[in-house]
């Protein structure tokens, strides 16, 4: 098949459930990362013939997440490993990674999914610890990286005592945060595939984790330690006020890329 063809069928299918654009990106990468075709390909060499890769657009047509069908995401400048029951890393949680800093230090990342915090911890020179309550996740992110002296992972409950010795630097965390209300608003290849688990909670109690965070901080958190959180931007005011509530000091809500709320930073007391 032509690649131009290719091209304009796919960005066409695509666009009926993301937005033209968005669609066109997603036919860049399915190309380049399956066939080595550069994005400007389809116009310096629109007659190229290519082995079009039908079956993976009808599966992006059906929904699936792009990083899900290729076996990875980008994630502060590494690939890491994603599948079905981890939740996709994003790029908005890059900004808490750099927020953290560079080690030496020791850190706890709650609520770790695919390692994504915990590894580029790591790399940024801290000692890491990551908890999860989920299995699958978990078996991700050990998986990361086959470096002997990475993170140590661990499958704990955050509503509950966590089985870690000492206290930490710096603790991290990206919990669910998303109201159940709020899924009338989000695309089907977030609900049908990426895992409720790591997303959701119930709208009589959206900030729970946040409750739990701030208990384990109050357990966990060295003298001079500091927890930076990745939080709901419609609830930031109320999470703040946990950790000010929790006796906690310097309380600050950060805004992301787009201006919205979307992390809490504080320091021991």
């Amino acid at each position: 098949m032509r690649l131009s063809d290719f091209r304009k069928n796919a960005v066409e299918r695509l666009s009926r459930i993301y937005p033209p654009e968005e669609a066109a990106g997603l036919v860049s990468i399915l190309l380049k990362e399956r066939l080595g075709v550069e994005s400007y390909s389809f116009i310096t060499e629109p007659g190229m013939e290519i082995c079009a890769p039908e079956s993976e657009l009808a599966r992006l047509c059906d929904g699936e997440p792009i990083q899900y069908l290729l076996g990875f995401a980008e994630f502060c400048g590494r690939r890491f490993k994603v599948g079905p029951g981890v939740l996709i890393p994003r790029p908005e949680t890059e900004m808490l990674v750099e927020r953290c800093g560079k080690g030496p230090g020791r850190a706890l990342d709650l609520c770790t999914g695919s390692g994504c915090i915990a590894w580029s911890l790591h790399f940024a020179g801290f000692d890491t610890v990551g908890a999860d309550i989920s299995d699958k996740a978990l078996g991700y992110a050990a998986d990361q990286f086959s470096e002997e002296n990475g993170p140590k992972f661990l499958q704990a409950d955050i509503f509950g005592k966590l089985p870690v010795e000492g206290v930490f630097d710096l603790i991290v965390s990206n919990p669910p945060y998303i109201m159940e209300s709020e899924k009338k608003f989000m695309r089907r290849n977030v609900l049908d595939y990426e895992p409720s688990l790591a997303l959701f909670v119930p709208d009589g109690d959206a900030l729970r984790f946040y409750e739990a965070i701030a208990e384990r901080c109050g357990e966990l958190l060295a003298p001079e330690g500091r927890c930076i959180c990745e939080i709901n931007e419609a609830l930031g005011d109320e999470t703040a006020s946990i950790f000010e509530r929790h006796g906690f000091r310097n309380v600050a809500l950060l805004k992301d890329f787009f201006g919205k709320n979307r992390f809490v930073e504080f320091s021991n007391r």
